[in-house]
């Protein structure tokens, strides 16, 4: 196995990473004089932002991703491949992958986060995380199937363990992923299973700080507040969970929930390569670059988006992790290397922000935007304009818009299915 790609007389541009700063420098470097290389784990590129309409059943998730070399089929010079990075040898201008080695001319790391379990194993082992498609899909499952169980369950106390969802972080994904339960809780389940009592559905939402949505302003937060306590869900701020042990989630005051659903939401850090020396990695293992996106001591060796930690006057302690980030600096890196190869000064980046978006549910979110903070229907319609803008694909835009006329006029959300894909028996 190999990466079967001929060396030629351009200079080759290694991305590791498909999501949002990847996509869009391997995108603004179409027609340039490079040779492109994108590796990924997955073959698509995957809109985050709709993970917890997908785990809810609101969407099919076809509609929130996009094959890459779908999208990169006319693109000249470049090449995809499936694969997992291992190791960044900066020294020798190599990576090292699961199907083999590939040097490169310039590096640019847009890998993203994962999970940040804190170093809880058990939490790690036993709870749902939703950074991937993958992961929205098994909470889908979970959900579903413990509907299904609660039905035919004889126990009270087991049958309230299946109905109670306990969702640890109170960012975007747990306000949203609240918000999303709730309604479902209202709408789906009188309907879905009538003989279950909707109020026995219980669903928590557990945050450590004072807050939520502690990255926008007091007035969202409060708003989001205010509009999850009225769908019926249970904020408990000011603590945390510290372990999840005989289907019970413990709090920091030895205060316990029963529940078979643990969604774990509560932080991230930033993708791990061998060999990347841990003196170059900041808060959240993030990799320390300059205003050029460089990575100390390696004019060739960049890093992107969610994995860098890059700081500028308004932002001293490195840029908030979202999609707006990635894209700006995936696009102006596309002109910095072109700049690199003419031998041209580089452009240092200064982000723009253009707003923060959280929806709660029907009707209700809220923005904090350049000079205008939003909440209730007209900040829902934002965040619905924004979103479908941010698709890829006619077809997926389409569908989504569907579904969620579809949804918004019914009630009703109609891909309700429990899908197990069984594991086949390796050959001994």
């Amino acid at each position: 196995m190999g990466f079967n790609i001929a060396k030629t007389n351009k200079k080759r541009v290694v991305i590791i990473g498909g999501g949002f700063g990847g996509l869009k420098l391997a995108n603004k470097l179409r027609g340039s004089n490079f040779q492109v290389v994108l590796i990924d784990k997955n073959n698509f590129h995957q809109f985050p932002p709709l993970l917890y309409q997908v785990a809810s059943s609101g969407l099919e998730p076809g509609s929130i991703i996009f094959p890459f070399r779908k999208i990169f089929q006319k693109q000249k010079d470049f090449y995809f491949r499936m694969a997992e990075v291992k190791a960044v040898i900066a020294e020798r201008n190599l990576i090292e992958t699961s199907i083999g080695e590939l040097t490169y001319d310039y590096l640019v790391i847009a890998s993203g986060t994962i999970t940040n379990f804190f170093g809880n194993k058990t939490i790690e082992e036993k709870a749902l995380p939703m950074k991937t498609i993958q992961e929205a899909l098994e909470l889908r499952n979970t959900l579903l199937s413990n509907f299904e169980k609660a039905t035919i369950c004889t126990d009270p106390e087991e049958r309230q363990a299946l109905m109670n969802v306990v969702i640890v972080g109170g960012g975007a994904t747990g306000v949203e992923v609240s918000g999303v339960l709730a309604e479902m809780k209202k709408f789906v389940m009188p309907k879905d299973y009538p003989d279950l009592k909707p109020s026995d559905m219980n669903i928590y939402l557990i945050e450590g700080s004072p807050k939520l949505l502690g990255v926008m302003s007091p007035e969202a937060s409060a708003n989001a507040e205010k509009f999850l306590k009225e769908m019926g869900v249970n904020i408990i701020l000011n603590k945390r969970v510290i372990d999840y042990q005989d289907g019970k989630v413990i709090l920091d005051d030895n205060s316990t929930i029963t529940t078979k659903t643990l969604v774990w939401v509560s932080g991230v850090t930033a993708t791990h390569f061998d060999h990347i020396d841990k003196e170059l990695l900041n808060r959240g293992g993030r990799i320390t670059v300059n205003e050029f996106n460089q990575m100390q001591g390696k004019t060739n060796v960049f890093a992107i988006g969610d994995v860098c930690f890059q700081t500028e006057e308004e932002y001293p302690n490195g840029h908030p992790q979202v999609a707006q980030v990635a894209i700006q600096q995936g696009n102006l890196l596309a002109e910095n290397l072109k700049q690199l190869e003419a031998g041209k000064k580089l452009k240092p980046f200064h982000y723009v922000n253009l707003g923060t978006l959280a929806t709660v549910g029907r009707n209700k979110a809220v923005a904090d935007l350049k000079k205008l903070k939003l909440q209730g229907f007209i900040a829902w319609m934002v965040w619905m304009l924004v979103h479908l803008r941010s698709i890829l694909g006619i077809k997926n835009k389409l569908m989504v818009l569907i579904e969620w006329v579809w949804s918004y006029f019914t009630y009703d959300q109609s891909i309700r299915l429990i899908i197990y894909i069984p594991k086949r028996k390796k050959d001994e």
